[in-house]
């Protein structure tokens, strides 16, 4: 996967990140680049954006609490789940969008 790529891939999920949450802000973190809706607050912050050597990944910061009837989330962790895209075709967006919204309005109401 080269450079190009990875930052095709990053562009087109920000882009459903901002289509499922207008309202959100970035906070540049970890390396990579987080969402919130509550930016003075570090519990808003909703999903987050990472460029690797290999892939690009995509982390719900509340993956646990999301219905994924997909079957598109990755990880075992207490709270955090992710996807992990090696090539454009793999973005689908409507189920991105779906997972997308519910982690927002989780981060909202939690």
């Amino acid at each position: 996967m080269n450079e190009t790529e990875k930052k095709i891939i990053a562009q087109m999920l920000d882009e459903l990140v901002l289509r499922a949450a207008p309202d959100s802000r970035t906070v540049p973190k970890y390396g990579g680049m987080l969402y919130t809706l509550k930016p003075d607050d570090k519990e808003g912050q909703f999903c987050g954006i990472f460029v690797y050597k290999n892939h690009v990944n995509l982390s719900f910061a509340n993956g646990t609490s999301l219905e994924d009837p997909a079957g598109v989330l990755l990880g075992t962790g207490k709270f955090r789940r992710h996807i992990n895209f090696g090539s454009a075709d793999e973005v689908d967006a409507k189920v991105l969008v779906a997972l997308l919204k519910q982690s927002a309005k989780l981060s909202v109401s939690g």
